[in-house]
């Protein structure tokens, strides 16, 4: 039996980006279910303030994802308070939102500092205690926009939750061993922060001429000023409470209607292409030797 189990049904959770949206769902639905959490935020006064309450059972930490050293901090404060570390969820992250033009080096590069980077510090600083435990459930928040790119504007967000879909997937392969799993969570859309000011970016110097792109940020700016997201984040982080409570989960776990609907559109759009252009894929082998 390993210490997972031993815990009982009382777990340690990790959460980034825990002062609103998913993370600050999460948060609070944990603590009420009397699990153990330590939420990060880079204002840990504002993260005390969301959640509401002061629990021996909630750890608030001021970290930046960007300095593993932060990270490290944290990490071991988390295990320092609790004993353990059950459940990691890279939850932080922020949207990019202008075309591949517009964007500077500068800002696709922050973009990909905190989704992508911001992940991988805490990977490599939570690992150790999970080998240590030889348990352990990693969920690295990703998007549908991981899934699909076919979204004017949003090419640099797409590209970094690619980057964590594939990261993930060697993450699983690597920690098999070891006894930790891994899930990538890809939502659609949410009614969260997510679309407002201080979770969204748009390009510092726009092109007149991306005119999809312009009616993108209508569209987003409109959706969430109308809150017309079709997705509850109660349910969603509920669903992700389940999951990490599974013995075997999935290694992809879509979240809302239009994630599903999107995903086997991007499934039957790749099967089109494999049937279409069959003959021309495998006909880039070595030509079988015809000699004796």
């Amino acid at each position: 039996m390993n210490d997972q189990q031993n815990a009982g049904t009382q777990q340690v959770w990790f959460i980034t980006g825990a002062s609103k949206g998913f993370g600050l769902e999460l948060v609070q639905q944990l603590l009420r279910q009397g699990h153990r959490v330590a939420a990060t935020s880079r204002n840990v006064t504002e993260l005390r303030q969301a959640v509401g309450h002061e629990s021996p059972d909630f750890l608030p930490l001021a970290v930046e994802l960007t300095s593993e050293t932060s990270v490290g901090e944290a990490i071991q404060a988390t295990v320092q308070q609790f004993s353990r570390l059950d459940v990691v969820v890279n939850n932080a992250g922020y949207g990019q939102l202008g075309s591949l033009e517009e964007l500077t080096d500068e800002e696709a590069r922050a973009n990909f500092e905190v989704n992508v980077f911001g992940t991988l510090n805490v990977i490599r600083q939570a690992m150790p205690q999970l080998r240590k435990q030889q348990s352990g459930h990693i969920l690295n928040i990703s998007s549908i926009a991981g899934v699909l790119g076919t979204f004017p504007g949003w090419g640099i967000y797409c590209a970094t939750k690619f980057a964590v879909e594939g990261l993930s997937e060697a993450l699983s392969a690597e920690v098999a061993q070891f006894g930790i799993k891994v899930t990538i969570v890809e939502p659609g859309y949410f009614r969260t922060n997510f679309l407002k000011s201080g979770s969204l970016r748009l390009a510092e110097h726009q092109l007149p001429e991306y005119t999809q792109v312009r009616e993108s940020e209508a569209y987003h700016d409109q959706l969430q000023r109308a809150d017309s997201q079709p997705g509850d984040p109660a349910k969603a982080a509920a669903a992700i409470i389940q999951v990490a409570a599974e013995a075997n989960p999935p290694l992809h776990l879509l979240l809302g209607q239009d994630a599903y609907d999107m995903a086997n559109m991007k499934i039957k759009a790749l099967q089109n292409d494999m049937t279409q252009w069959q003959a021309l894929t495998v006909s880039t082998g070595f030509a079988e030797s015809t000699t004796a």
